[in-house]
């Protein structure tokens, strides 16, 4: 049995969406695990009330099928992706080769960025008060939250101020970002414009939370904002970069995010993940819609 979808999606679709319950580590509810009584205004909030559904006999999500249908019957002209075609068509075999792949990138990344880590954990302690890293709650794949480790850039308490500066959000969409965001340190404006405060979530690729590639990973309040077409970017591992990283990332506004995402999850192959990776060095250099 469906719910109803939010997010202004297009209404003959939201019948065709069915999720597979998971959970994380902590229990946390993955997406499609509410069943009925509607949608969460909470922090752990998933999008769609459903029931669950059994994944299909080749292991690929219910989720996906219902959404190549629904992927036929838009009228939308956006895209809805297919288990057969690119990360989701991946195989098991392929599947294993990439998180060894991750797994060997993230650790060799992480001993060679040893003495940054060092420098900047030092610079953090020296100019504000509070800890080194700062933990938040992402949600990864099919809707199943984790842990996000970054550099800590703001002043202590920041997330609590951001009620008070919703009005001067500069992003269209569910994302917040403000160019002078006045809870940011000295060391966090730098860091964040050189993008070293994501370096952390190399412990969430080694953990498995991530992949080195990917969309990134939003926050549950975001998600609960999520349609349908939206919740796509859902069906993948996120990742430290994507193709939005490297095209503008702050200047583009939130549905080009979601276009780019879907795009990348569609056409997948290796050589896409080698050719962001390699552009993600300029793009990080250049600090171009960073902030």
């Amino acid at each position: 049995m469906a719910g109803k979808a939010t997010g202004g999606v297009d209404g003959e679709l939201a019948s065709n969406l069915h999720l597979p319950v998971e959970r994380s580590g902590n229990g946390s509810p993955g997406l499609g695990a509410l069943g009925s009584g509607g949608t969460r205004t909470d922090d752990t909030s998933v999008v769609i009330d459903l029931t669950a559904t059994s994944p299909t006999a080749n292991g690929v999500p219910g989720v996906i099928i219902h959404l190549d249908e629904a992927r036929r019957t838009s009228t939308s002209g956006r895209t809805w992706l297919s288990a057969d075609r690119g990360l989701l068509g991946v195989s098991p075999r392929m599947a294993r080769l990439g998180r060894l792949v991750d797994v060997a990138g993230a650790i060799g990344l992480l001993a060679v960025l040893l003495p940054v880590f060092l420098l900047v954990a030092l610079a953090i302690k020296a100019t504000s008060r509070g800890p080194v890293f700062y933990r938040q709650r992402r949600v990864g794949r099919h809707g199943v939250q984790f842990d996000l480790f970054k550099f800590r850039s703001m002043r202590v308490g920041a997330e609590h101020e951001k009620k008070d500066l919703a009005p001067l959000n500069e992003i269209e969409g569910p994302a917040f970002k403000i160019r002078q965001d006045p809870r940011i340190t000295p060391v966090g404006r730098f860091i964040r414009k050189a993008s070293i405060d994501e370096l952390p979530q190399l412990w969430n690729v080694i953990r498995g939370d991530m992949r080195l590639v990917g969309p990134r990973p939003p926050l549950p309040r975001e998600v609960a904002t999520y349609g349908l077409w939206e919740q796509q970017r859902l069906l993948v591992k996120p990742g430290l970069t994507c193709i939005w990283q490297v095209s503008g990332r702050s200047d583009l506004d939130f549905e080009t995010w979601v276009s780019m995402d879907i795009e990348y999850i569609d056409t997948w192959s290796p050589r896409l993940d080698v050719s962001l990776l390699l552009r993600t060095i300029p793009a990080v250099l250049s600090g171009k819609g960073a902030y």
